[in-house]
């Protein structure tokens, strides 16, 4: 079911998306875009995780870049998004921590700890859509473009992926032929989350050209509308 914003609210909320950096969209690609009108009896809540934290730095570009704090970025400018268009949201963590229960000692503890914490808050809310935000890397530099990697749990995770290993393709990776993937009890969050579920790996910092890009706001930003864009298709279907 679609639903239309009024000029009013929809003048003001597509403003606010451009002042937080969707500078490579024109007014009439926003303007051209689906969006809903939310209520909270029929939304979904939009659960956002910007992976690893703390301690867990995660994968690296070449350069000694991690991810954590890109992944950080894009999520909370997803969840800005997301709120603007009337979305209720929650993330699993908003600044550069791990989320293990206090008390808990030893890294290996913390990390168990850190992933049950964040697969809690993945099923708190039974109408929720699940987002894991990632960096990908590899041995060969040569290998970039996102993928997305969905829960078996979930019969809607895999249109979830779908939707938006698309967007990807349309918005800013136009070469980019990877094909959605199931994934295994390894993608912990992912796997064992109830609701429609992805892990979204935005591009390798293992290949130099990508990783250079991945490192800065404005394709930050652009990767976070497109994940923002994906989610709202979705939804709107």
């Amino acid at each position: 079911m679609k639903f239309s914003f009024s000029k009013g609210s929809f003048c003001a909320a597509a403003a606010l998306c451009l002042g937080i950096g969707l500078i490579f969209y024109s007014k009439d690609r926003i303007t051209d875009s689906v969006y809903t009108d939310i209520s909270a009896d029929t939304a979904p809540i939009i659960v956002l995780d910007a992976g690893h934290g703390g301690m867990d730095g995660g994968c690296s570009s070449a350069d000694g870049v991690p991810e954590k704090g890109i992944n950080l970025n894009i999520m909370l400018s997803v969840r800005d998004m997301c709120r603007v268009f009337g979305y209720q949201t929650d993330v699993t963590r908003e600044r550069d921590i791990s989320i293990h229960d206090s008390g808990i000692q030893g890294i290996a503890n913390q990390k168990k700890s850190d992933m049950d914490n964040r697969l809690a808050l993945f099923n708190k809310y039974p109408k929720a859509v699940c987002v894991s935000i990632h960096q990908n890397k590899f041995t060969d530099p040569v290998f970039s473009g996102a993928q997305m990697f969905y829960s078996p749990t979930n019969p809607e995770s895999e249109r979830l992926a779908q939707i938006m290993q698309g967007k990807f393709v349309e918005n800013i990776q136009p070469e980019n032929t990877r094909e959605i993937k199931l994934c295994g009890k390894e993608l912990f969050l992912c796997y064992f989350c109830n609701n429609p579920t992805i892990m979204a790996e935005c591009g390798f910092l293992s290949n130099p050209e990508e990783a250079a890009k991945l490192k800065t706001e404005e394709y930050q930003k652009q990767v976070a509308f497109t994940i923002f864009e994906g989610i709202n298709e979705f939804t709107s279907q």
